[in-house]
């Protein structure tokens, strides 16, 4: 899984990629600090995950969650943030998950593995699907 950091603290961008390099299966292809270059890096890199601080600097959440949901090949969201009550909003705007910031980094590593089932589940299932016959 080809994964974005997006985050504005420089210690918590090292700390997240970090557990993104060492994690099997994973593997770092940016890290954005405000919302407007998150948005080039996505198009250049086409992540299949962006872990997206809630806090993050420039444009509001929800523009660069529908934004990221316009693309061709859509990247899944994870919100992260300090602040648990960001949670239902975080949702309601589109990510795909929410971990909080004070939560383990197993919580995270967990989310990720959820993830990664899911699309896997997901492939399987399309790839058993015979094309429709349109006669």
């Amino acid at each position: 899984m080809r994964i974005l950091v997006a985050d504005g603290h420089k210690k918590v961008r090292w700390a997240l990629s970090t557990l993104v390099r060492e994690t099997p299966g994973l593997t770092l292809v940016g890290e954005a600090t405000e919302t407007e270059g998150l948005l080039l890096l996505v198009k250049e890199q086409q992540p299949d995950l962006v872990l997206l601080d809630w806090a993050l600097s420039g444009q509001p959440k929800k523009d660069v969650l529908d934004a990221l949901r316009a693309l061709d090949v859509p990247p899944k969201v994870i919100v992260l943030s300090s602040h648990p009550e960001d949670q239902r909003e975080a949702l309601a705007d589109g990510a795909h998950s929410f971990v909080s910031k004070i939560d383990a980094p197993e919580r995270l590593l967990s989310t990720f593995r959820e993830l990664i089932e899911e699309a896997e589940n997901q492939e399987s299932e399309s790839a058993g699907k015979l094309p429709l016959n349109k006669e």
